[in-house]
């Protein structure tokens, strides 16, 4: 999939992922009660960017994202060194 944006220097562009409204043991969660994802799928990176490759999940610090809407689709923009982690 190509995206619309192309990310500079140590940025990555990534689609948030979608929380989950279901508990473990079948409850659901009203959305005032839940928080902003904190997972993303990696769909773009800047040329600098060293660690991280498209199609990476990661864990990222939700303060410093900027967030873009391009078309219908939302995108998030993170420096490397805000991502905290890879998910397998």
């Amino acid at each position: 999939m190509a995206t619309p944006i192309s990310p500079l220097a140590d940025n990555i562009v990534a689609k948030s992922e979608e929380a989950s409204t279901k508990t473990a043991s079948g409850l659901y969660i009203p959305d005032s009660a839940t928080e902003k994802p904190k997972i993303a799928k990696v769909v773009a990176v800047g040329k600098s960017v060293k660690e991280l490759k498209v199609g990476d999940r990661i864990v990222y610090k939700s303060y410093s994202t900027t967030e873009v809407k391009v078309g219908s689709e939302e995108f998030i923009i993170v420096k490397e060194e805000d991502v905290l982690a890879t998910v397998k």
